[in-house]
């Protein structure tokens, strides 16, 4: 074998796991999330920046603001999630570069200090942990469903600032028996590695 996970790792991780459409009524605490990120904020990104920003929608009032921003049939399921999470990337991580990247204090004005650049590398690297993220929600035990079918604009402007962009919705809790639509196909290798 070529990996050094085990295979009960690597199932929880990755073969078994899928986006969860249902959930049991067991709550997600914040201690789990806690652990969740202590895990997953170790996680490699360009600069070693953290725009990743995390809102957890706990109450009843949250859960209805946040809701009408969804597409029709992620509604539903977000209402009847134990915790539901906005994963937004904030624009001005730069700020937080010299106390992230001591060796290279100057990377903060010298790569970011146009909002555009910012912008960019906020989105891309705020992606890579919330894919982070949810493999961390699978390693503490509990299922992801993330969604991107949702009004973002609406989002943002009910939960977040101008300097905080929303990428995706995740509901997070353990799985219920009817949680798992079929596994769908994934391509083979061959068609997606190229060597030169």
């Amino acid at each position: 074998m070529s990996l050094v996970l085990d295979t009960a790792a690597q199932d929880l991780l990755f073969r078994e796991a899928r986006t969860a459409n249902a959930f049991s009524d067991e709550p997600v605490t914040e201690a789990q999330m806690q652990a969740i990120y202590d895990l997953v904020k170790f996680g490699p990104t360009a600069f070693n920046s953290t725009p990743l920003r995390v809102t957890l929608v706990r109450s009843p009032e949250a859960r209805e603001r946040l809701v009408q921003h969804l597409a029709e049939g992620n509604r539903a399921k977000t209402l009847a999630a134990p915790l539901v999470a906005v994963l937004s990337a904030d624009n001005e991580f730069h700020e937080e570069l010299p106390q992230l990247l001591p060796h290279f204090p100057q990377a903060k004005d010298l790569f970011f200090a146009e909002r555009p650049a910012r912008e960019q590398s906020s989105l891309v690297n705020a992606a890579l942990q919330a894919a982070y993220f949810i493999v961390g929600i699978r390693a503490a035990g509990l299922a992801a469903g993330p969604m991107t079918g949702a009004d973002f604009a609406g989002i943002q402007k009910e939960f977040l600032d101008d300097d905080h962009t929303p990428i995706m919705v995740v509901n997070i809790g353990k799985p219920a028996e009817n949680a798992w639509f079929d596994r769908s196909p994934r391509l083979a290798f061959e068609d997606v590695v190229t060597t030169v």
